[in-house]
């Protein structure tokens, strides 16, 4: 008896944790950071948002919108991947604490050298190198940045030089450094530089060949080990005191989607064996797997979509009082594992009844979806079927409306009060002169006495 007591509480328990684990599945992560989002780089659809539109200093993820800029260049032939450069000394005069890729005054390198180490070890030298040679000036430069930036639709964004070293006028937001970094990866120069872990620089005028490796540790484990992550191609560290530590990543699951995730703000920390564990990629690979495994690409309305069939009434027919209505077209979104769809909103905007003729796929109207207050897109409802026009009724209808307008009442209250007057002309007023005619012509009353008295 026990043991059957057991098992039961056992199954009990089980069936109690499958039906929480959706709820548990999608609490909020709460990141160890001061912003973060989560982004479905393939629609474009914001899936997780903490302070994403918060002002924050982005530190060198800046570097994101420098190579931008370049790349931008290169597309418009002000220059190409294989323009030398030389470096002026000015271009890498760097404060001490400064992230560089050791480029030495005078180097000669191709630009795609220079972006390479631009994103790869974060070389503030190589970002100045690189103003010089598309803009002449790092004023001007920036300026170019600061356009760019407008053009994407980054609304709380400023940079003030092409590295991000602290300036309280060099600013962004989690949100607006994904609109940034998914620009960037449309382009194939630059997925490729900030996906590799490591690249070989040829050999300069003034160095030998060598190696360069990315400060990203969810692909390298050169300057952070232990972060790496299989799914991850990209794309961009920094890091200040103002700034903490921060990271634009993104990452390709085994179906193929693109997410993309921004951690700003992050602090190290060391446990009691002095281990040091960098939150940014911590937190980053953890956002980005949460979103991985607890969201799906869903259809969420289409003509298949529970009660979203509607009747119409027709007028002007003899053969159907309704036509049918169904959406056309689909709406897809990236929405999370415990969607339900009986708690979606269905809001239509159909007449009341339309007038016959009505051919198939004819517009009627429309459908939104709404989810939890979320408006996810709108369709055109259209008829199923035609229905023709009956001319009886038509005809019936045409007669109703002409004598409905106040005009034709106007005029046939007119015609009704001319033939009123006319009929009292005629057997009032015509009679009576008639009459008084007659009684001229009878001579009636006494005859005037004559005062002649000439020769008759």
């Amino acid at each position: 008896m026990k043991k059957y007591r057991f098992l039961s509480l056992l199954l009990a328990g089980l069936l109690a944790l499958s039906l929480t684990a959706p709820a548990a599945a999608l609490e909020d992560p709460q990141p160890n950071c001061a912003a973060a989002i989560v982004v479905d780089g393939d629609n474009n659809e914001v899936l997780y948002d903490f302070n994403a539109h918060g002002r924050r200093y982005p530190a060198s993820i800046t570097k994101i919108m420098t190579s931008l800029v370049v790349l931008d260049a290169v597309d418009a032939g002000e220059i190409s991947l294989d323009t030398m450069v030389t470096a002026s000394a000015q271009a890498v005069d760097l404060p001490w604490d400064s992230s560089t890729a050791e480029i030495k005054a005078g180097e000669t390198m191709p630009i795609l050298s220079l972006l390479y180490c631009d994103l790869l070890p974060s070389g503030n030298d190589a970002c100045n190198i690189l103003a010089e040679a598309v803009a002449g000036t790092s004023a001007e430069f920036v300026a170019r940045m600061n356009a760019k930036a407008q053009e994407l639709g980054m609304e709380d964004t400023h940079f003030a030089n092409p590295h991000g070293l602290h300036d309280p006028e060099h600013y962004t937001t989690a949100y607006d450094i994904y609109l940034m970094a998914s620009a960037a990866m449309e382009n194939e120069t630059f997925r490729t530089i900030v996906r590799s872990p490591a690249y070989t620089l040829p050999a300069t005028n003034l160095q030998p060949e060598r190696t360069i490796y990315s400060s990203n540790g969810l692909l390298s484990s050169f300057y952070s080990i232990g972060y790496t992550y299989g799914k991850a191609i990209g794309i961009k560290t920094g890091y200040t005191g103002e700034a903490g530590r921060c990271l634009a990543s993104a990452a390709v699951d085994e179906l193929g989607r693109t997410f993309y995730c921004v951690v700003l703000g992050t602090e190290d920390s060391e446990d009691e064996n002095g281990v040091k564990q960098r939150w940014s990629f911590v937190e980053s690979k953890r956002l980005l797997e949460w979103a991985f495994h607890n969201f799906h690409r869903i259809s969420l309305l289409d003509q298949e979509t529970e009660n979203v069939l509607r009747e119409v009434s027709v007028t002007l027919s003899d053969e159907a009082d309704y036509v049918q209505a169904q959406p056309v077209g689909k709406i897809e979104a990236t929405m999370p594992s415990d969607y339900d769809p009986k708690r979606a909103e269905l809001l239509f905007d159909l007449p009341e009844s339309i007038e016959a003729p009505v051919t198939a796929g004819d517009k009627l109207g429309s459908v939104t979806i709404r989810y939890e207050g979320v408006e996810y897109g709108t369709l055109d409802m259209v008829a199923m079927d035609s229905v023709a026009r009956s001319d009886f009724l038509y005809t019936v209808q045409q007669i109703e409306y002409y004598w409905s307008q106040w005009w034709v009442k106007a005029a046939v209250a007119a015609g009704a009060v001319l033939a009123a007057a006319l009929a009292v002309f005629v057997t009032v007023v015509l009679p009576r002169r008639k009459a008084r005619r007659r009684y001229s012509r009878a001579g009636g009353g006494r005859r005037p006495t004559s005062n002649y008295r000439g020769r008759r």
